[in-house]
């Protein structure tokens, strides 16, 4: 269900959710699209995003308070854990994101994940992230509009130590796999993202990741079934009562990663399951 579109309105009588599926890196080409969603944030009486600047704050704090959070502070490093041959090309992978060897060892696997699904070339832009997230941040903070999370700030946390640590050691060999073409995956992203087409890259990643060496389709679809529930289904499940809650004081502008709109429990057909009509906005 909804597998195209990046813009929506859902209603149910009074009740007015604007949805905006987001991009999160930087992207010359959000320029039109802040310039027509702006009036809607302006015209909301709640900004729901997955983490607002209060949550940012947190998890920053919660970092500075238990580093064992990011690094491997106790027990084997991923020098240790890893196949020689595999953290040859891991080293590598991290080296071009600017990450020493050294460095690099200690890093906990989650965040090793979430480095390597940012390719060398945006890396940078990583310090100061401008995806489409941060600038409807930033126009509703500029609108005194007021931002809500729509879930708790350490949800990172919750989801990757709910993963085996094979699970997250299998999820960095599968990264590193199309290393090499990280770039080009990149674009590609970016290019489906402003087409409208954001599940088509989830599909195609799939269809990709067949051919990978010593995984059956099977494995792969229980995989990336995993992935989805884990990343996406779960985290919508929480979102709608958040949303439907926000929209009964008010219209409602909402912000979230594109690929939680579409499928069986994407965020649209759970609204609509709810009472909600979509429709489509031109964007």
């Amino acid at each position: 269900p909804f597998p195209r579109g990046n813009y929506w309105r859902a209603s149910r009588g009074d009740e007015v959710i604007t949805i905006i599926g987001t991009y999160h890196l930087d992207d010359p080409r959000f320029g039109p699209v802040l310039d027509l969603i702006t009036p809607k944030i302006a015209a909301s009486t709640t900004v729901l995003v997955e983490a607002g600047p209060e949550e940012e704050k947190a998890l920053l704090d919660l970092i500075a308070r238990d580093p064992g959070k990011m690094m491997i502070t106790q027990g084997p490093t991923l020098l240790e854990r890893l196949p020689p041959e595999t953290w040859e090309q891991l080293s590598q992978a991290l080296s071009a994101r600017g990450v020493p060897a050294f460095m690099a060892a200690k890093l906990q696997p989650w965040y090793v994940t979430v480095m390597l699904s940012v390719p060398p070339c945006a890396i940078a832009g990583m310090a100061d992230p401008k995806g489409l997230d941060r600038l409807v941040i930033d126009t509703a903070l500029a609108r005194d509009v007021p931002i809500r999370s729509l879930e708790p700030f350490d949800t990172i946390f919750r989801i990757f130590d709910s993963l085996s640590d094979a699970e997250m050691l299998a999820m960095i060999q599968s990264s590193l796999a199309v290393e090499d073409q990280a770039e080009d995956y990149s674009a590609t992203l970016a290019d489906s993202y402003f087409a409208g087409e954001s599940r088509m890259i989830w599909e195609y990643m799939r269809d990709e990741s067949y051919g990978l060496p010593g995984y059956t389709r099977d494995q792969i679809d229980a995989e990336f079934a995993r992935m989805e529930e884990l990343l996406m289904a779960a985290r919508n499940r929480s979102w709608v009562p958040v949303l439907t809650d926000a929209a009964a004081d008010g219209p409602v502008f909402a912000a979230f990663g594109a690929l939680h709109l579409s499928g069986e429990e994407g965020v649209l057909n759970l609204l609509k399951a709810e009472g909600f009509t979509l429709e489509e906005l031109p964007l």
